[in-house]
């Protein structure tokens, strides 16, 4: 095992770090504060305790465990220019990365079910999406996420390494770090394998779930009757798009040897981590009446009435 990592800092900025570390403290911060939001609102209202808050719940938990997952590495290079990471600490950061981004992915899954059963399946989903359901299927994204990771920190540990330990983003992703391996080592195909169980399946599964809802919208006598049914997936899919799309795009310029910058390269991979822990709040704020008008009501000053 090699002893360090070499990452990869923004190229262009290397030379005047303290310029993005701004914008990497204001993105953090804004995403902790959103999605913190989310989580107070959701946790102290009894009302929003129902399967679609449950699941917008532990899409938060992600979003604030992915981006603070990512923060240590960015910051050391945005502050102080370190390249260079021990291999337990990079083992550590891989290992929670994909944890709560294959939580996320999960969660996006999981929440398509629920809109799938809602709209084609209205009479029924009181029956099919009980508590005892939910918290099951909350069980087995915690088994599914820490299930497929927690081999690979130990089999990428004991691997043999012959190419130069230096990876090519800014944090450590097991991908990265098995492409570095000897040929013919099994954690590798390991890699992988967790990488197409998750991301690959995933979102098929949710524009197969979307396929079965636009059919049932298709079905509906009133176009008033398709909008309101609509706008009960418009931030679920707004936020599908901004998590898969970029990874999609990474994985057809890898694949095609698309000549890109390398700027563009690392961007991309940016916006998919970073982006959607920032936005998804904003989302489900603007599109979810509930969740936007308790935050609404929570923002309001009391009035205090005089005692006579």
């Amino acid at each position: 095992m090699a002893p360090t990592f070499l990452l990869v800092g923004m190229p262009g900025l290397s030379a005047v770090p303290s310029w993005w570390t701004i914008p990497l403290i204001t993105v953090y911060l804004l995403s902790a504060l959103g999605n913190g939001t989310i989580l107070w609102i959701i946790a102290l209202d009894p009302t929003l305790h129902r399967p679609m808050y449950f699941f917008l719940f532990l899409l938060s938990v992600s979003d604030v465990g992915l981006a603070t997952a990512l923060m240590p590495t960015l910051l050391g290079l945005a502050l102080a220019g370190v390249h260079a990471v021990p291999a337990s600490a990079c083992l550590l950061q891989m290992f929670f990365v994909h944890v709560f981004s294959v939580m996320e992915s999960s969660v996006l899954l999981a929440m398509a079910l629920d809109r799938a059963l809602a709209i084609c399946r209205p009479l029924h989903y009181p029956t099919l999406l009980t508590n005892d359901v939910v918290s099951k299927i909350g069980l087995a994204i915690a088994f599914r996420c820490l299930g497929l990771h927690l081999p690979l920190p130990f089999l990428l540990a004991h691997m043999p390494y012959c190419h130069p330990q230096v990876l090519t983003h800014s944090y450590c992703l097991h991908p990265d770090i098995a492409h570095l391996a000897c040929p013919g080592a099994w954690g590798a195909f390991y890699s992988l394998f967790v990488v197409l169980s998750a991301m690959g399946l995933d979102p098929l599964l949710i524009f197969f779930s979307y396929g079965l809802i636009g059919r049932v919208l298709q079905g509906l006598g009133s176009s008033e009757d398709r909008w309101k049914a609509g706008q009960t997936c418009a931030a679920h899919l707004s936020a599908v798009l901004l998590f898969y799309m970029p990874m999609i795009f990474l994985a057809l310029i890898d694949r095609l040897r698309v000549p890109i910058p390398q700027p563009a390269h690392t961007l991309l991979s940016y916006i998919h981590f970073l982006l959607p822990p920032l936005i998804n709040p904003i989302l489900y704020s603007v599109k979810m009446k509930e969740i936007r008008e308790r935050i609404l009501k929570r923002l309001q000053p009391r009035k205090v009435g005089c005692v006579q």
